[in-house]
């Protein structure tokens, strides 16, 4: 099955690790970029872009075109993919967080017919019901329940 990985860019390493795991059980995978080029052309990990995002303001131009074409590259895998894999952890003291830009991407994927997929049970958040309303496939951290 053709997945892309979503969530927050926090998680990026653990999104590694999931590419790998499902890789190996046959799936094609998409998934966030490692790194990214920044302002001065420089290839940067986009961990250290997302520590940048976090303390720009609104006039830091390139960040925010950087964030719109990240948003949109991403968007353009889950168009490409059967389905959407969402690693849903805790972040911020909220168990099993899904973001804004997550629920955008989750959004997007029902929108397009794309299975969608939770790692973790969907968390007690203010657009819970829009979560619900999704009806994602929450797999319990089972990898092998995806098909």
């Amino acid at each position: 099955m053709k997945i892309t990985l979503c969530g927050s860019i926090a998680f990026i390493d653990e999104l590694l690790g999931l590419k790998e795991q499902l890789e190996k059980l046959g799936h094609e995978i998409k998934m966030p970029p490692l790194e990214i080029v920044n302002e001065d052309g420089k290839t940067i990990p986009v961990k250290e872009y997302y520590r940048v995002r976090k303390s720009a303001d609104e006039n830091a131009l390139w960040v925010w075109n950087k964030k719109m074409e990240l948003m949109k590259d991403h968007f353009n895998k889950i168009i490409w993919s059967d389905a959407v894999l969402v690693l849903n952890k805790e972040k911020n003291n909220i168990p099993n967080y899904i973001g804004a830009n997550t629920l955008m991407e989750m959004g997007l994927a029902l929108y397009a017919g794309k299975k969608i997929f939770l790692l973790n049970p969907i968390p007690d958040m203010s657009y819970k019901e829009e979560l619900f309303g999704m009806q994602p496939v929450v797999i319990n951290g089972d990898l092998n329940q995806i098909n």
